[in-house]
């Protein structure tokens, strides 16, 4: 297992990961919009930015995050906005990789958190997630703009 930053030839692979997060979460990105994200995960100097987990020589999980300033903190904080590992590698502690390469990447640069949420249902993702932090009681709302 390798996690790491992605490459402009890792594209076909994340979009095929990507396809199936979309998917699970019963959603729909445009292409536009996919492909923006690509380029972002790949732009130096951007808020966002992307790692990739291999895992016998493929790419087969992903994390998509956000780096921003907060007005509880002096130092960035870190939203992983999206997780995805390929159905087919799961419970091969990708998951888990992915996240303390986060865990660890926010020590080395001096984030002063990471955050992130997902559906109560969730249950797999839960499981894990819980072993890193306790759920908070806080609701979300999402307001989209025309």
């Amino acid at each position: 297992m390798l996690i790491r930053d992605p490459r402009p030839e890792d594209e076909a692979a994340w979009r095929r990961l990507w396809s199936g997060y979309v998917a699970f979460y019963e959603s729909e990105v445009s292409d536009e919009v996919t492909a923006a994200t690509w380029q972002r995960l790949l732009t130096p100097g951007s808020n966002m930015f992307g790692r990739i987990a291999e895992w016998q020589g493929e790419v087969a999980g992903f994390t998509v995050c956000v780096l921003h300033p907060g007005s509880w903190t002096l130092t960035p904080t870190c939203y992983l906005e999206d997780l995805f590992v390929d159905p087919e590698a799961r419970g091969h502690g990708l998951g888990r990789a992915l996240i303390d390469d986060l865990v660890r990447l926010g020590r080395d640069n001096g984030w002063s958190r990471i955050y992130w949420h997902t559906r109560q249902s969730n249950e797999a993702a839960r499981r894990l997630y819980d072993k890193f932090a306790e759920a908070d009681d806080f609701v979300r709302y999402r307001l989209s703009l025309p």
